[in-house]
């Protein structure tokens, strides 16, 4: 279990280690050494997802640790209240985002081990305050230095922490 303080509220998050082992302990290397902790939802997309775990509300990216391996072919689905990797258009590039789905995105599923078919790995769920992701998925965004779909207004994890394994 995670606990994400955010400045809107708390979200509590079960992890998925027998689904997909290698993004959960890459999640928990994150909680554990604070990377999160200042960091914004810097990508909100009402109807769709909000995204985290990359930018200081100045919009600089922390560094990360390697790209881990994609594990969307683990079975579980982007439905409401899911986390899943952040990736580039190559499969394996997922590092430290994350986004919570604030709506079913199957077509993030994964179907097939081709280029189009990887999916997006799911490894979490919120299991409270998905009132609290349903709120920054209704905030008003704007293009900041280049990006789009940024808050107007910071929304920032105070503090992520394990609360148990």
């Amino acid at each position: 279990m995670i606990k994400m303080t955010t400045s809107l509220g708390v979200i509590d998050i079960e992890l998925y280690p027998e689904q997909a082992p290698e993004t959960v302990k890459n999640f928990i290397r994150y909680v554990q050494s604070g990377h999160f902790d200042g960091l914004i939802f810097h990508r909100v997309i009402p109807g769709f997802m909000i995204q985290g775990g990359g930018f200081t509300p100045d919009m600089n990216q922390r560094n990360t640790q390697p790209p881990i391996v994609n594990e969307a072919d683990n079975g579980l689905k982007n439905t409401v209240g899911t986390l899943s990797m952040a990736r580039t258009s190559v499969p394996d590039s997922a590092t430290s985002q994350f986004f919570i789905n604030l709506v079913d995105n199957a077509f993030l599923d994964f179907t097939a081990k081709t280029q189009q078919g990887w999916g997006y790995a799911v490894f979490a769920k919120v299991i409270n305050g998905l009132d609290v992701v349903k709120q920054i998925g209704g905030v008003a965004t704007g293009n900041v230095g280049g990006h789009g779909d940024v808050p107007l207004e910071a929304i920032v994890i105070k503090k992520a922490e394990v609360i148990s394994e």
